[in-house]
């Protein structure tokens, strides 16, 4: 393997790499074996083409490094090995040949929080010294935001101003699903993409799917009380409720509902849930990616179903009202004094997705008055949530710091889809793994 490596970096012609001159360097490999040259030469042809692809073309088009890797790059299992090779290969031509302008895709990540989300990036890219990953203070982006090809957003909120001033991004994305902060009208001015990384490939939908639940049996089972009881030493109380014939309400049946509809069904509660529209079989996107966007309705999932007019209605008749719904100017604020009156005295309220779409007076006014039973929140609205906030005084409340989706495999899966897509941008290739919005 090194010594094909090797090999493939001695070619200073470097603009392309034929399939045919790939499996000369490997049955010239006989110190060791022919068997093992033949090995080698059949998984790296695995890693960017099937086998019919290379017999149609036969063995005689020439293709270069970067659409190699990006062909690997767009199957199930590619191979790390093989395109690790045909990166350096490329790389490695530029640096013979003394060019000093050796092209760099820079991708930039916005602020200070998420660190495992710019860190993990890092490490999926670090063995290509072409991709290049900064994190930067939110007060300094404005001000670099120029010299970047891909921004990763965060939390900041890019507005037309600072987008103007991109004038080489090509991408603006969130490491995962809301877009509610990137005015995305202002990068389609300016001829920038704006796209997501959808939740159920990634293991993002299913994390905060698991929070949910967290906060669920958090609230049910009175966790603030049973530590106050582990430090004063009584045991048998607090008198907790089991999930056990409830009724959950799902406000929102995307991604992260269907993923808590999966979960929550062992439990032996009732699940009803509303959406704007239900569709019984899945969608292909008609983004690049042609991912399939997981908003299929599946009728074992829940035993009720309505449009966003049944809110009110849904609410009435539910115990625990978990709220998934994306945030846009139609959502924002839709958890109102209405709502939070229509549910059950005593219900639950929790909140996995966007701080902004509960009123803030109307939670606090309904905590005051005891006809909220409890509040679970991973989003607030603001960021980072004030420790002394009011809503935090309650025995009944439980918050988290915005770590529903953040978990090793979703912060490690939505890593690849970055570094992937830096890689497609660096080879001039259409892009995998996201789901672009404009």
């Amino acid at each position: 393997m090194l010594k094909l490596s090797t090999r493939l970096l001695r070619n200073k012609s470097g603009a392309q790499i034929s399939i045919q001159s790939i499996k000369s360097i490997c049955l010239s490999l006989t110190e060791t074996s022919v068997s093992l040259s033949y090995s080698f030469f059949s998984f790296l042809v695995s890693a960017f083409a099937s086998r019919e692809q290379f017999e149609e073309k036969n063995n005689k088009e020439k293709l270069t490094p970067p659409t190699l890797l990006a062909r690997s790059l767009s199957l199930s299992s590619p191979h790390p090995a093989a395109d690790f090779i045909l990166w350096r290969h490329c790389w490695e031509v530029e640096e013979m040949a003394g060019k000093d302008d050796k092209k760099i895709t820079r991708v930039l990540f916005c602020g200070p929080h998420f660190p495992a989300s710019h860190i993990y990036t890092k490490e999926y890219v670090q063995k290509y010294p072409f991709i290049q990953v900064d994190d930067v203070p939110l007060s300094d982006v404005p001000d670099v935001i120029e010299k970047y090809d891909i921004c990763v957003s965060k939390t900041m909120r890019l507005d037309s101003n600072c987008i103007s001033r991109a004038t080489q991004m090509k991408l603006i994305m969130q490491f995962g699903v809301g877009l509610d902060g990137i005015d995305i009208d202002a990068a389609t001015r300016c001829g920038i993409k704006v796209a997501r990384i959808p939740g159920h490939n990634t293991g993002n939908a299913a994390s905060c799917a698991e929070m949910a639940i967290y906060f669920i049996l958090g609230l049910l089972r009175k966790q603030n009380e049973m530590q106050l009881s582990v430090k004063q030493k009584k045991l048998g109380v607090p008198v907790g409720q089991t999930l056990l014939g409830k009724t959950v309400y799902i406000l929102g049946f995307g991604n992260i509902g269907i993923e808590l509809a999966k979960r929550l069904r062992p439990f032996g509660v009732k699940i009803i849930a509303t959406k704007r529209s239900w569709n019984s079989h899945l969608q292909v996107s008609n983004q690049p990616s042609g991912l399939p966007i997981q908003n299929g309705f599946n009728d074992d999932l829940v035993d009720g179903k309505g449009s966003h007019g049944d809110i009110y209605e849904f609410a009435s008749n539910a115990d625990i009202v978990v709220c998934c719904l994306s945030m846009n100017k139609e959502t924002e604020g839709v958890v109102n004094r209405s709502f939070i009156s229509s549910m059950r005295k005593g219900a639950l309220l929790i909140n996995i997705a966007r701080g902004g779409l509960l009123d803030y007076e109307a939670v606090l006014q309904h905590l005051k008055s005891g006809h909220l039973g409890g509040l679970g929140i991973d989003v607030a609205w603001t960021e980072p949530f004030d420790p002394d906030d009011p809503i935090l005084k309650f025995d009944n409340v439980l918050i988290t710091p915005h770590v529903a989706g953040v978990t090793e495999h979703s912060y490690r899966s939505m890593a690849k889809v970055v570094g992937d897509v830096a890689l497609q941008l660096h080879a001039g290739t259409p892009w995998t793994g996201i789901e672009i919005v404009n």
